[in-house]
């Protein structure tokens, strides 16, 4: 049996996207550039509000799109793909570091009663099966109706559709029969950029005050040299050991290769060095981690409900003695890397210190006090 190729580009055509996705590309794009920028603007300016409040657009988005697709999704799901037999034109492959070889083939499909075109679509094939698809031969396809460039190889197409592909010879569609995902969905995806770039400027032109002092006026990501920490929201200085980085939601202090934060006194003086110069209720953190020679503070925004403590609050007597437990009772070996996290998250304030050593991992949690509560030795 020989099925002669056609055109087919009358029936095969693609239907092309109406405006209203052109207006949905348009919003989603406008939604992603608006919360981008404002989980990127609200974290450098120190806004909480506008950190939080960049996540409710996306959110709101997620649960529309997904209401609003459910019709679209059933309809599709409704459709009854076409099956077909296709010949294969050529096949290559693509690199892959697993035992399944990408393939990409280029198909003419002659669907029953319509005429043939081509297709590009691509499978995975096992090394063993490389094969059963060389050019020429006959394979089963199936695609919906309506989207024919969909066109996908059944692999086990029936008993019926075996015996169809094994005796049939189809003739070549010409290339100029191809088909392909219609060109509106390259206009989507630029009515998308569009509407992101517009979305990011809505909420960065209003801040671009506030954004360029954060960064720094000269533009290059640093304070100017006269600015200090109330004027440039950052502020970085360094001393012959130590190097103090500050801004509105985060500071770091990294104490010279001979100190160590354990040392008496050093980690009360690193964190004051941090709460310096800001006003009442700014002394507030969310987390607290300090490593032996790294202290990392990430500040409380202006934002109720924000789990929060003072950082005046911390144990600092006892921060060394447990520390010293965890790395010598929990089993973790020598030499054992500490790191010490304090979090207030639903309760009190509360103390973990991990020790890391040769033979595993292990963990001391303490109270508000320094008080031990609870041990998971290593291993």
């Amino acid at each position: 049996m020989t099925i002669t190729g056609g055109t087919g580009t009358d029936e095969a055509a693609p239907v092309r996207d109406d405006s209203r996705r052109l207006v949905r590309g348009f919003l989603t794009g406008a939604v992603s550039g608006g919360t981008l920028a404002a989980l990127v603007a609200g974290y450098v300016v120190g806004s909480g509000a506008l950190f939080l409040a960049g996540l409710g657009p996306a959110l709101a988005a997620c649960v529309i799109v997904f209401v609003a697709g459910r019709p679209r999704r059933a309809r599709e799901a409704a459709v009854v793909p076409v099956t077909a037999l296709a010949r294969i034109e050529s096949v290559r492959a693509e690199s892959s570091d697993t035992g399944d070889v990408p393939l990409r083939f280029v198909l003419t499909v002659a669907p029953d009663g319509a005429p043939a075109f081509r297709v590009e679509t691509r499978l995975h094939v096992n090394l063993v099966d490389l094969a059963a698809y060389p050019p020429r031969c006959t394979v089963v396809v199936a695609y919906p109706p309506d989207r024919p460039w969909r066109a996908k190889i059944v692999e086990s197409p029936g008993p019926e559709w075996t015996v169809r592909a094994a005796d049939a010879a189809i003739d070549s569609a010409p290339e100029s029969a191809l088909v392909r995902r219609p060109s509106a969905q390259r206009d989507h995806a630029a009515v998308r950029f569009v509407g992101l770039l517009l979305g990011a400027a809505v909420v960065v032109v209003p801040l671009r005050g506030d954004l360029s002092d954060a960064f720094g006026s000269d533009g290059s990501g640093r304070p100017p040299a006269s600015a200090g920490p109330s004027a440039s929201g950052s502020s970085s200085t360094t001393s012959s050991s130590t190097t103090v980085t500050s801004s509105s939601m985060t500071g770091t202090v990294t104490v010279g290769p001979r100190q160590s934060l354990l040392d008496e006194g050093e980690l009360r003086r690193a964190v004051a060095s941090l709460t310096k110069g800001r006003g009442a209720g700014k002394t507030r953190a969310v987390t607290v981690v300090v490593q032996e020679r790294l202290l990392s503070v990430v500040f409380a925004p202006d934002v109720d409900g924000v789990p929060r403590f003072d950082l005046d609050s911390l144990p600092y007597d006892r921060i060394p003695a447990l520390v010293e437990q965890a790395r010598t009772t929990l089993g973790a070996g020598t030499p054992a890397v500490w790191q010490l996290t304090a979090v207030r998250l639903t309760g009190p304030l509360t103390l973990r210190v991990t020790a890391t050593g040769p033979h595993g991992t292990g963990t001391l949690d303490a109270d508000a006090e320094g008080d031990i509560t609870h041990r998971a030795p290593a291993g």
